[in-house]
């Protein structure tokens, strides 16, 4: 009786946020829903954890090539394609007059 090798299976390649340059991502060490948070002190905490990671300059320019409607991407915080400065919570008036 002959035994049949099935194809050798290899393992995949590293994902490219661990086999980059060695650091920790941080959007890949706590909770995903950090980045989408609907309140401003979260999002700050998450815009400042993408501070130390070394991949921030390729997902900001991800984020704005893709042209993503929210969240914190690259330390930015992207609301509706663009970059703004700060989340402003709910309920609070407008910036500016309604018409």
């Amino acid at each position: 009786m002959t035994s049949t090798q099935g194809p050798q299976l290899t393992r995949p390649p590293e994902p490219r946020w661990r086999s980059s340059s060695g650091g920790t991502i941080p959007c890949r060490e706590y909770d995903p829903q950090l980045w989408f948070a609907e309140r401003p002190e979260p999002v700050e905490l998450a815009k400042a954890l993408c501070g130390t990671c070394p991949l921030q300059a390729e997902c900001l320019a991800g984020a704005l090539e893709r042209s993503e409607p929210w969240g914190v991407w690259g330390g930015q915080l992207i609301v509706d394609g663009t970059i703004v400065a700060r989340k402003r919570g709910r309920g609070r008036p407008r910036k500016d007059a309604a018409a």
